[in-house]
């Protein structure tokens, strides 16, 4: 065996331990032994380990963030943007931690530069950033990051998020490779295909409850609500205009609100976890999630002819804030121009929030809760539907967390 000394320029921090074990190539002098054949040599190590590259300039960062997470996983770093594209060459990381804010190159540069080679657009990127600012993250997110994380970062909460975006990208190639082989194997494996897509729901509902600390709960109480209201409604034989109403599969629709507030992803910290009240502008960019949420579920449908499932999840993520009297967003839409699911959405949405504790106030009571959605008939909601969630509304409370 060999020692070699670790490269000490302060632009290459590879991640490697004071000196980088290899074995000696028997008839090839070891001068030869190149830093390509090396770094190779160094990701076959620990091979069943997801491998993270770490890039900020801050050798503080490094540290920190190598600590946090070589746990877990096989960490490289990187002390500037060009680093990480050269070590790209030989290594390809199931994420990559990116620092905005860097010289020579930022971060923004960067992701485009990855986002054109082919070897590497596919690697999810989530930025660290010392800065808080939504137009800011809002910029990163359009140029292809996943997720922002704040500096400084809790180690805790690195990984956390470093956990949740890997479990996302797996079910995500999960999911791809059952599609690829769909046509032979659907009778065979329609069960699997459901089981996958709620575990990847439910990944989504924990990532939207990470940034929210709400959400997450909100998600599965909703859920309950739409299958009260979508059952009544059914029941009561209501004409649903183009909506085939009695056709309607209930245990899909459910499965697909879950997605109502996935566009909250895209919100920062600051505004969605603010204690107080929203800014004009903060609440503005607040409205966005509905179309960030539509946005998002076109780029699950990938150009192809959209399922039921994601037909329904678009019109619950991009119409439960509408309101009857067209003073909702993001379209301003009234009556009957809303669509239905979106106009039953409304009222799950509002009657959970109202019986839950926010950042901002303590849950109301039942009986509170009640009054104000029904004081909101015609003007926040379809009056059909207030009669329906009041006759039902005792359902709610025995329903309720």
């Amino acid at each position: 065996m060999v020692l070699w000394p670790q490269r000490q320029d302060p632009g290459y921090a590879w991640g490697l331990t004071k000196f980088d074990i290899r074995p000696v190539i028997p008839g090839k002098p070891k001068c030869l032994t190149s830093l390509p054949t090396r770094l190779k040599a160094t990701h076959m190590e620990n091979s069943n380990s997801k491998l993270i590259m770490l890039v900020d300039d801050s050798g503080a960062n490094l540290l920190t963030g190598k600590a946090a997470l070589s746990g877990s996983y096989k960490v490289l770093t990187a002390g500037s943007a060009a680093t990480m594209l050269e070590m790209l060459e030989w290594n390809k990381p199931d994420l990559i931690l990116l620092d905005v804010d860097m010289p020579e190159m930022n971060g923004f540069q960067a992701i485009k530069i990855l986002k054109e080679r082919g070897d590497a657009k596919e690697i999810p990127v989530i930025f660290l950033t010392a800065m808080n600012d939504s137009n800011h993250e809002l910029e990163g997110l359009e140029l292809g990051a996943v997720d922002y994380i704040a500096k400084p970062f809790s180690p805790p909460l690195l990984r956390k998020r470093v956990e949740l975006h890997l479990l996302l990208k797996d079910n995500e190639k999960e999911l791809q490779s059952y599609n690829d082989n769909l046509q032979s194997m659907v009778e065979e494996k329609t069960k699997t295909i459901l089981k996958l897509q709620n575990k990847l729901l439910a990944s989504m509902a924990e990532m939207v409850e990470g940034r929210d600390g709400v959400t997450g709960d909100h998600i599965v109480n909703t859920m309950r609500y739409m299958r009260i209201l979508l059952s009544a409604y059914q029941e009561a034989g209501i004409c649903g205009g183009a909506e085939e109403v009695s056709e309607w599969d209930i245990d899909l629709l459910c499965r697909s609100c879950q997605l109502h507030d996935v566009g909250k992803i895209a919100i920062s910290d600051a505004i969605l976890k603010k204690p107080g009240k929203l800014t004009d502008e903060e609440f503005a960019t607040m409205q966005q999630h509905t179309v960030f949420g539509v946005d998002f579920i076109e780029k699950l449908e990938d150009g192809e002819e959209s399922s039921a499932f994601l037909r329904y999840a678009k019109t619950f993520a991009g119409y439960h804030h509408e309101k009857w009297n067209g003073a909702g967003y993001p379209h301003g839409l009234s009556g009957e121009a809303i669509p239905l699911l979106g106009r039953l959405m409304a009222i799950a949405d509002v009657y959970d929030a109202l019986t839950s504790d926010r950042p901002y106030k303590k849950a109301f009571s039942h009986e509170e809760a009640v009054r104000i959605i029904v004081e909101g008939r015609g003007t926040h909601f379809d009056p059909a539907l207030v009669d329906i969630f009041e006759k039902k509304s005792e359902m709610f409370r025995q329903t309720e967390k």
